[in-house]
């Protein structure tokens, strides 16, 4: 099975061309297997790249996380299969349409000659109802609501970029929060599907700092969506502005939540580690 590892901002997935090759049967158990980071080849999951099923799009993606769970979307994965495409030569185009669990979604992508370095991506308007996103905490949004966690309350603003975040702003990012608290919170009965957990610091209305736990992977280093959730929550709680960036232990990535459309845009960096053929049983 031919592979290439590829990371946006340090968040890395294990990608698969399934425009060469068929898509493995079982892609939740091929995750589980090749996502191990002592016994295979390492990552946060498995992200098919596979023809579109429109017309109008130049591919469909799928992403698996660490454990097998599937995801409806991740931001720095579609940057990375945006850069797939186009280095292959695929969609040697700038502007690309990629279908996700979210629905298509569009990028603009920025490349040095034959090589895609980064793309800005419409993420498309944030999911405020609570219902959907979902979660039975109160409120559409749910914004500064009271979460109570083994013991410790905990002031919550849940939003969804086509999958659920719950964002916490906190004086100091600390590993007992983030691995301690942030799989509880992913279990929490208040959220029916899990959540990714956001731990954010507020260094000034136009940047915060962020860790992020998330649902089916654990801490990585950095999510594309819960940066894009995290953009959203600073405008409703008034904490930040519409145009922020974002410092994720694997790099920084710039975002925008437009009045004028009312979608979040994600700018980040997409690249390429090695690619290789898998041998092991799967």
């Amino acid at each position: 099975m031919r592979f290439t590892k590829m990371h946006g901002a340090g968040n890395d997935y294990i990608y698969l061309d399934c425009f060469s090759a068929p898509a493995p049967k079982d892609p939740a158990q091929v995750s589980q297997i090749i996502s191990d980071r002592h016994k295979g080849i390492g990552g946060d999951g498995l992200v098919l790249i596979l023809p579109p099923d429109q017309k109008t799009a130049d591919a469909r993606m799928r992403m698996f996380n660490a454990d097998g769970s599937e995801s409806e979307m991740c931001g720095n994965a579609i940057r990375c299969v945006g850069k797939y495409l186009f280095d292959h030569g695929i969609a040697r185009k700038k502007s690309l349409v990629i279908q996700t669990g979210r629905g298509p979604l569009a990028l603009e992508l920025e490349y040095e000659g034959d090589v895609c370095r980064r793309a800005r991506v419409n993420m498309s308007t944030p999911i405020l109802e609570a219902a959907k996103i979902p979660t039975n905490l109160a409120g559409n949004p749910p914004i500064e609501v009271p979460l109570d966690v083994d013991g410790r309350r905990f002031t919550v603003t849940a939003v969804s970029m086509g999958n659920p975040h719950a964002i916490i702003y906190v004086d100091d990012i600390t590993d007992e929060l983030v691995l301690g608290y942030g799989p509880k919170i992913e279990h929490h009965p208040a959220f029916p599907r899990r959540v990714n957990v956001e731990f954010v610091q507020i260094l000034s209305p136009t940047e915060i700092r962020m860790r992020v736990w998330e649902r089916g992977s654990g801490e990585t280093q950095a999510c594309g969506t819960g940066a894009c959730a995290v953009c959203v929550a600073g405008v409703l709680t008034g904490k930040t502005a519409r145009k922020i960036v974002a410092h994720l232990p694997g790099g920084d990535l710039e975002l925008h939540w437009s009045e004028a459309d009312g979608s979040v845009y994600m700018t980040g960096p997409a690249e390429e580690v090695f690619s290789g053929e898998w041998n092991g049983q799967l």
